[in-house]
């Protein structure tokens, strides 16, 4: 029998990339989605045959017939809403960031304990392949001993009314796309910073960060990372070890229609003799939504969980923190 999810809310990555890579999928299905508005949620259930349409988030929240729930609210409403959602004893898959403070994850992973319901965090991207392998590739030491990682994501928006765009709905580079280089250099070294330093420039009219620099320190490696929301879209990881370095082309936009790659070069800047390392066409997002179900279903771990959360969030407060005070950072003050 497939698992009923339901959706809070119509938002875009909800509609354009995580209802289409769950449609036809043998283990579960989307069976209803809420909107504030009747009306709206009955046009996005017609328009993706989902059986139950809700005009508040609560009813959703509270069917019965809904067993998994995903939460792609904005930022701000992330941990309240995945809270609701523990309370009603439901399992949740929340959007990244699941919360804005390392107080809010602490406590939704007390409600998880309470109602015993698994809980995670939307970050697709470990559940590509690519990224799998990378982690595999680093961690058996095919790139000799790792010393430096780099990466960078950039887009351009400027729309004063975007989400993206509103400090006090959690916008900013470093909470929007700031934490794709973060959890994904955790998630490859197997380790957790222990000093940060970082320089951040904030749009006088928006109040976020448009463009930050990042340097952390993790036990074995150099990581610097630089993110923007007023630059050509860009989007790149480089990994640097002694005896080669790799790339990885699309780490976090993964198109579900074309193949990824990743390239392993041993030195050669004329980039003839670069190793590509092809994967088969997918959608991060069904592997993601898959996994989620299969933990659910099977009482396994969930792909991301509310300590790796916990861990994350820390890492952003330290950034912030180290902007206000133009000073490294050490984790360990964020623990405190």
């Amino acid at each position: 029998m497939k698992m009923n999810w339901g959706i809070l809310g119509a938002a875009k990555i909800a509609l354009e990339k995580v209802i289409p890579a769950m449609a036809g999928h043998p283990d579960f299905q989307v069976h209803g989605i809420a909107s504030r508005n009747l009306d709206k949620a009955k046009v996005v259930a017609e328009r993706f045959g989902i059986p139950k349409a809700y005009g508040s988030y609560e009813e959703l929240i509270a069917d019965p017939e809904i067993q998994i729930i995903y939460n792609p609210l904005p930022n701000h409403l992330h941990a309240q809403y995945t809270l609701k959602c523990i309370q009603a004893g439901k399992h949740v898959l929340c959007e990244k960031p699941i919360a804005l403070s390392s107080d809010e994850v602490k406590s939704l992973i007390a409600a998880r304990d309470q109602h015993q319901v698994k809980v995670g965090e939307a970050f697709m991207v470990r559940s590509h392949p690519q990224w799998q392998k990378t982690r595999d590739l680093v961690q058996r030491g095919t790139l000799g001993k790792i010393k430096l990682i780099q990466g960078s994501f950039s887009y351009f928006n400027i729309t004063p009314d975007n989400i993206r765009n509103i400090a006090a709905y959690g916008g900013g580079a470093i909470w929007d796309i700031g934490c794709y280089p973060i959890t994904i250099c955790r998630y490859v070294l197997g380790e957790e910073p222990l000093r940060i330093i970082s320089l951040l420039e904030t749009d006088p009219g928006f109040g976020t960060d448009k463009l930050s620099s990042v340097l952390m320190q993790f036990p074995s490696v150099q990581v610097s990372f630089s993110v923007s929301t007023q630059l050509v879209p860009y989007q790149r990881m480089h990994f640097f070890g002694e005896n080669q370095q790799l790339e990885v082309l699309i780490p976090f936009n993964a198109p579900k229609d074309t193949a990824c790659e990743i390239k392993l070069n041993a030195g050669d800047i004329l980039q003839k003799q670069v190793k590509t390392i092809t994967f088969d066409v997918c959608d991060q997002y069904r592997l993601m939504a898959a996994a989620f179900t299969e933990a659910v279903r099977d009482n396994k771990p969930v792909p991301v969980s509310l300590e790796d959360s916990l861990a994350n969030t820390l890492v952003i407060e330290a950034i912030f923190r180290s902007a206000r005070e133009h000073r490294w950072v050490n984790l360990k003050e964020i623990n405190e």
